[in-house]
């Protein structure tokens, strides 16, 4: 059995190693974070995901899975780092960069490296395999074989999706993916397309610029039915009962790892021919601060000093807080001077910079109950929940409660 060496221990990273152990590799993960290596070598696991524990302990006693903070020989080499964008919105390589470097001494002719890092176009043909032929190693020649295979996964459900999703397998060169394609062939349910390294580039990108420019689409049908009057969740509702619509839900921004950066990874490469795109994300981004405007203007109308905030996550039901517009919305908030109770089930205090609390004491004395995101917890909470607001005034970005006689209820999308 080939063994696998995962740079990056984070929400992707960290699963993969997982799932691969789980199928009976020797897996070696490695991350330049103390913190993470020393957690995971005493069997403590950072990701909250459903069924990870279970199998990272089986894997760990087994003795297939092991951590370190740095690389060892293995057959294949998975890069799975962050790809942040930088100040300027261009795509940051330097985790790329340090993760190749790190395994290169490592690596021997005949191993595969595959990069599953969300990157921009053109990444593997001129930015990875300089690095690897620098190393002395030739791609071109099938020294080392080198592909780019996306992953495609969300939170909540990675396991699984990992198992069952289709995959891409884009090679530098026609062996190199057949190489990656094989390896997942054997390991998932789902098909395995192989083509090359740029098509899975801009594949991966598209994904997520797709579902971007959509939810853009809903905001602005949102900020269109507030102005006429009508409910953009009701016409959304309607609108998707015709079998070629799917438009997808409004909201207060789009959080994740993925949504919100992929675009700017085409936007840098061809910005000339991306004016949708662009404007998508300008949309997208400006969702928080129309929400906080729009408290801003209930002021005029009702006291509010002391709000509730429900909802911190990206998403729900799911823990993870990365770009998520509920932080951005939570300090514009606080920076305007409103005393801001911050409340989410899944989230720890260590993950975000705001403090939390029960939902009861985010409530107590609350003058405003802002719902950011969908939780099961929020949707469809009883009057008696807001019982000993100061006023049972909510904002409801997400559509979780429905309307009742005892509260003033304003939602997103709907005047």
């Amino acid at each position: 059995m080939e063994k696998i060496c995962v740079a990056g221990l984070g929400y992707i990273g960290l699963p993969t190693s997982i799932f691969f152990a789980d199928k009976g590799y020797d897996v070696h993960g490695y991350d330049i974070n103390e913190r993470v290596v020393k957690s995971l070598q005493n069997k403590q696991i950072h990701i909250d995901e459903p069924g990870l524990v279970e199998k990272f302990l089986q894997s760990v006693e087994r003795g297939n899975l092991t951590f370190d903070h740095k690389p060892a020989e293995a057959d294949v080499f998975m890069v799975a780092v962050p790809t942040p964008i930088n100040e300027n919105r261009k795509g940051n390589l330097s985790y790329v960069e340090s993760a190749l470097k790190s395994i290169l001494p490592y690596v021997k002719k005949g191993n595969l490296i595959i990069i599953e890092s969300t990157i921009p176009p053109k990444t593997i043909e001129e930015f990875v395999v300089p690095i690897i032929k620098e190393q002395g190693f030739n791609p071109d020649e099938n020294e080392v074989f080198v592909a780019y295979c996306p992953e495609r996964v969300i939170p909540g459900k990675i396991l699984d999706e990992l198992q069952n999703n289709d995959r891409i397998a884009g090679g530098y060169t026609e062996e190199a993916a057949g190489k990656a394609a094989a390896l997942f062939s054997k390991n998932i349910s789902g098909n395995v397309y192989e083509t090359t390294a740029l098509t899975a580039e801009m594949t991966k990108l598209m994904e997520n610029t797709y579902r971007d420019v959509n939810i853009a689409l809903a905001n602005e049908l949102a900020l269109v039915s507030e102005q006429l009057g009508v409910d953009a969740f009701e016409i959304i509702s309607l609108a998707n009962k015709h079998p070629r619509v799917h438009i997808h839900s409004p909201g207060p921004g789009v959080g994740g790892h993925c949504i919100p950066i992929d675009p700017y990874f085409i936007i840098e490469k061809a910005e000339a021919h991306t004016p949708l795109i662009q404007r998508a994300r300008e949309i997208n981004e400006q969702m928080p601060h129309y929400v906080v405007d729009k408290i801003n203007e209930l002021k005029e109308t009702h006291e509010i000093k002391n709000i509730a905030l429900l909802g911190l996550s990206y998403k729900a039901n799911v823990s993870d807080v990365r770009e998520s517009p509920s932080l951005i919305i939570a300090e514009q908030l606080i920076a305007a001077g409103y005393n801001v109770k911050s409340h989410d089930p899944y989230v720890s205090e260590q993950e975000v910079s705001v403090s939390l609390y029960s939902l009861e004491e985010s409530l107590r004395e609350a003058d405003l109950a802002l719902i950011l995101v969908d939780h099961n917890d929020f949707i469809n909470l009883p009057a008696s929940a807001f019982n000993e607001m100061n006023q049972k005034l909510i904002f409801d970005t997400k559509k979780c409660i429905k309307p009742m006689e005892e509260i003033t209820l304003y939602q997103l999308g709907n005047k």
